[in-house]
């Protein structure tokens, strides 16, 4: 028995550890198609590019984990199955249970391992990622001034140059406009020729202009025709430019630690029951509100119009006026504003609750996606194992068909799940789980087929169910 558990075993690593790294290989890639934008273009450097990945990459790991899970027991029993493998175990008297007794272990190894990564991995990866991820995204591009084009990339300057030398260096037709006066185009420097270059420690930008002249407008009146400006004509100018802006400057990670994706699942409690109380309290501060300013109306009594004589209401039914117009007018008029007021009060206050409950749904949700991940894997693997010794198939080819096809299922429905819980339809409870609680009666399906060596796939047989029936109908 320990033989048949070692081969088992390492039967299901390698095809487990191959599947979760090419799943993760490929949401990495989706991810860079995603935010190319973003990154090219920008001067980043490698290690931030690294880090990003590679944070990018952990916040991966709940699709890839259930992916693997099952690709891997298909492929791992769907081998053995067809090297009969199986058949063998079987004639030795070795149930279907014992065998894939080792998977099962391992599975729920990773079951474990894949709760304590949602709990305590995968905030931190959600907060190093996004936050790295909105740096990048609102920094600046690299510096490059181009040929004909107004670049304005430096604060405060707007350089245009006619021709780059091929050395990347030599300037010529060169054109600078100061805004640090916040005045607008009133200090223009021109120059025949120039070179650049940067600093060892990139920081600033060193322009040496040959040839220029510099325009400045003096007056302080832009009112004033004729206003004088002053011409300065030199044979070599320095300008120095501060190139700091195009650092990448890192935001204070506290500001997204309150975030649903950061927390754990004490802090979605504690996030969770706040959110509750004050929700609450807005609600019954809005039930309060409405009940003191129609106050007077729970004193009427319906019943008491009866005794009140129908010319009194003449005025409603037929538009007669009342003895005084003038009042009536007054009286109808602060109705009327009063329905406005509340009217809007109350559209106002359905949407701060439908904020206010969305905002609630996200937390809600993220605390049953620790859960989910684990028992996806279970329902998973509950699929994955029998299948493979139904189909007797291994290697990439219709195991992964099938699993992909499983898995979509699984993504479709739990993505659907969880937009039903952000806007309403349903309880987090509902739409979180109802992936799960969808594949599971097909999980148990199919490991009673597999344990009774059902044909569930065998299409032979299936043609001759349905030549039996048809046999019958005839007869």
């Amino acid at each position: 028995m320990k033989k048949l558990h070692k081969l088992v075993v390492t039967s299901y690593i390698g095809p487990f550890i191959v599947t979760f790294f090419l799943s993760m290989f490929i949401l990495l890639m989706q991810f860079l198609w995603k935010y190319i934008d973003d990154l090219v273009g920008k001067g980043l450097e490698w290690y931030i590019i690294g880090e990003l990945l590679f944070y990018a990459s952990a916040t991966f790991v709940p699709l890839a984990l259930p992916l693997a899970v099952l690709l891997s027991s298909i492929m791992t029993m769907g081998a053995m199955g067809e090297h009969y493998e199986l058949v063998a175990f079987k004639s030795a008297g070795i149930s279907l249970g014992k065998i894939i007794w080792p998977m099962v272990v391992i599975s729920g190894i990773l079951v474990v391992a894949a709760f304590y990564f949602s709990n305590n991995v995968l905030p931190v990866a959600n907060l190093k990622s996004l936050s790295l991820l909105y740096d990048v995204r609102h920094h600046r591009p690299a510096f490059n001034i181009m040929e004909g084009v107004y670049y304005k990339g430096i604060d405060n300057y707007v350089i245009k140059v006619e021709e780059k030398g091929s050395d990347g260096q030599s300037l010529y037709g060169i054109k600078i406009y100061d805004h640090t006066d916040k005045k607008g185009n009133i200090n223009l420097t021109t120059a025949e020729w120039g070179t650049m270059a940067v600093t060892p420690d990139r920081r600033h930008l060193i322009l040496t202009l040959h040839n220029g002249i510099n325009y400045l407008e003096t007056s302080k009146d832009f009112n004033e025709p004729g206003r004088p400006f002053q011409r300065t004509q030199f044979d070599k100018q320095i300008r120095k430019f501060d190139l700091s802006v195009f650092d990448l400057t890192r935001t204070d990670q506290e500001l997204f630690k309150s975030n649903f994706r950061m927390l754990n699942l004490k802090q979605l409690i504690y996030y969770e029951d706040s959110l509750s109380t004050e929700l609450d309290f807005k609600k019954k501060q809005y039930v309060d509100t409405y009940r003191s300013r129609f106050n007077n109306l729970t004193y009427i009594d319906s019943t008491s119009l009866a005794s009140i004589p129908a010319s009194q209401f003449a005025f409603w039914d037929s538009g007669q006026l009342l003895s005084n117009p003038h009042e009536s007018m007054e009286i109808i008029e602060n109705a009327m504003s009063n329905v406005r007021v509340n009217k809007d009060h109350s559209m106002f206050s359905h949407g701060e609750f439908r904020h206010r409950t969305r905002s609630l749904a996200r937390y809600q949700i993220e605390f049953h996606r620790k859960f989910t991940l684990s028992f996806a894997c279970i329902v998973l693997f509950m699929i994955g194992a029998p299948l493979g010794a139904i189909i007797r198939k291994g290697g990439f080819g219709l195991p992964v068909v099938v699993s992909v096809l499983f898995f979509v299922v699984f993504h479709v429905v739990s993505i659907t799940g969880e937009k039903f819980v952000r806007e309403g339809v349903l309880e987090a409870h509902q739409g979180m789980w109802i992936a799960s609680i969808l594949l599971l009666p097909v999980g148990l399906l199919l490991i009673i087929k597999a344990t009774t060596d059902s044909a569930l796939l065998d299409i032979d047989s299936y043609i001759k169910r349905l030549e039996m029936l048809t046999k019958k109908r005839t007869t």
